[in-house]
């Protein structure tokens, strides 16, 4: 790696002056500090301290009392920057950024709750098999703009699913994001018009696992940016409105091999698919309740599910099947691979790959088949098992999946459960506007 007094002169030759640290909290937020760039080295060598409640902290700001936080008088972590990760950024003159790394400072270990480190470790198990999981992300959001005191979507019109160019798209979003988004190496290569009104989809190339949660988690950071500085909102919530569907983060996963190739693939097995890749979606579809947890991480994440919606309702499997949880695409040898359509935008991709990774990692382990593949539209609840239809619902699974959670490391699993029950207990004792128009008049 290039020693660090060579970086901060290469940064200060292209104009650099400032580089900003990020890291992922629990549920996807970008936390970080501005750094003077003469300052770098010291950060090399001594981290970043920052609250280790930041991985505890709601949306709201509050503090969710997850042992090590509150109850330890809220020590310190220790974020150590990334600099094989450092980039311009393209709409910051005179910044780059990269991504940290979180580490006890008593210990100097990595800390385990932190999302990147869980992925990492997940990668590692399937790296005990042999194997590298390979990951294509898909993430679909919503473009608002203001109207009045509030949000409306963003060139409100029906019908303008896959559609390019002005129509849907005013002011030519996904145009000026493709753009301003590909010196920064996110592996960006194509976005369209979704099927809601003011919904968008980019898709990221597939690679490495931990690489591909590196760069969809910036991704999310990025259009959130990007947005406000053109005074619109954009929000990966999972179904920000009741007339429209929700938002997916797709996820493609094959396996490679120590030379390379693509494990997933055999033109003699059947449908062209390999012992693993077989084995690979019956472990997605055995552990998908506690799966949904990471996948579909908030309380609104369970309204996006549902018969009909082009979203998930039970736990399946097809081929080139849209109704199912997880799809299989048409290509097959070094393109050989599973969609799993279970995630919603709402979720961190760190956390949401990891499980993919655990998941796939326990099926190929356990030699876990699949069921036979689903035929024609899906949402028969004859053919199979619901997904659970509630957070606390996929909690519950979480807590029950002992395999499942030891793969993502129990101290992650224990915090993340804490994390997320605190979240269902505020949302079950606050008064909705659908409660008061429902009864405050006739009752």
């Amino acid at each position: 790696m290039e020693p660090v007094a060579e970086t901060v002169r290469r940064l200060t030759d292209q104009g650099i002056d400032v580089v900003r640290i990020g890291y992922p909290d629990f549920i996807g937020t970008e936390r970080g500090k501005d750094v003077l760039v003469e300052r770098l080295p010291d950060v090399v060598e001594h981290g970043i301290a920052f609250c280790r409640a930041v991985y505890y902290t709601s949306p709201q700001g509050d503090v969710v009392p997850v042992p090590g936080g509150l109850d330890q008088g809220l020590p310190d972590v220790s974020i150590r920057p990334d600099l094989s990760t450092l980039v311009p950024l393209p709409w910051e003159p005179g910044v780059a950024a990269c991504l940290g790394d979180t580490v006890d400072p008593a210990t100097d270990a990595p800390f385990p709750e932190a999302p990147r480190e869980v992925v990492r470790a997940a990668a590692a198990r399937l790296g005990e098999l042999g194997l590298t999981g390979v990951v294509g992300p898909e993430l679909e959001y919503f473009l608002l703009e203001p109207d009045g005191a509030g949000w409306k979507r963003y060139d409100d019109a029906p019908g303008n699913v896959y559609v390019a160019g002005t129509k849907g798209d005013r002011s030519s979003h996904i145009l000026r994001t493709l753009r301003t988004l590909r010196p920064m190496d996110l592996g960006v290569t194509m976005g369209n018009h979704e099927f809601a009104s003011g919904q968008f989809e980019i898709n990221l190339h597939h690679s490495e696992a931990v690489g591909a949660a590196d760069r969809a988690f910036r991704f999310k950071s990025a259009i959130k940016e990007l947005a406000r500085r053109d005074g619109l909102l954009a929000t990966f919530m999972a179904k920000p409105f009741n007339d429209e569907g929700g938002s997916g983060f797709h996820i493609h996963l094959s396996c490679a091999d120590a030379e390379g190739h693509n494990v997933f693939a055999d033109p003699a097995g059947p449908y062209g698919l390999s012992e693993t890749a077989r084995h690979a979606v019956g472990g997605v579809l055995a552990h998908a309740p506690a799966l949904a947890a990471l996948l579909n991480p908030t309380v609104n994440s369970y309204k996006r599910f549902g018969p009909d919606t082009l979203a998930p309702w039970l736990i399946d499997w097809g081929l080139d099947n849209r109704s199912a949880m997880v799809r299989v695409p048409p290509e097959r040898g070094a393109a050989s691979r599973f969609e799993v359509r279970l995630g919603d935008s709402s979720a961190n991709p760190y956390l949401g790959i990891a499980g993919l990774l655990a998941a796939a990692y326990l099926g190929i382990r356990d030699r876990v088949e699949p069921p036979a593949p689903l035929e024609g539209y899906g949402y028969d609840t004859s053919k199979a098992p619901l997904l659970p239809s509630s957070l606390s619902e996929a909690l519950d699974a979480l807590a029950a999946d002992d395999a499942f959670a030891e793969v993502l490391g129990k101290e992650f699993s224990t915090a993340y459960l804490t994390y997320k029950r605190n979240e269902v207990e505020r949302f079950t004792q606050f008064i909705t506007d659908w409660e008061f128009r429902e009864y405050a008049y006739h009752l």
